[in-house]
């Protein structure tokens, strides 16, 4: 069952704003796209609407591994 947050746009919010917001990376709005289908897909989103962000799974976090340090 996916989790959500609830948000409510602001004057000049953008997809890829919010989604920099919640997850650290302005590419991840598509599943907050999904999760909203009755919200028009506009370059600028009108202030008031309310959202539903997802819970991303850890899984889709980028994690780096450093290689082990050399003597």
């Amino acid at each position: 069952m996916t989790e959500y947050y609830s948000y409510i746009t602001k004057d000049k919010d953008r997809w890829d704003l919010i989604a920099y917001k919640f997850y650290k990376n302005p590419t991840k709005y598509e599943p907050i796209i999904r999760a909203n289908p009755e919200v028009p897909i506009t370059p600028i989103l009108e202030s008031g609407i309310k959202l539903k962000i997802p819970v991303l799974d850890e899984s889709e976090t980028i994690k780096f591994i450093l290689p082990p340090w050399k003597k």
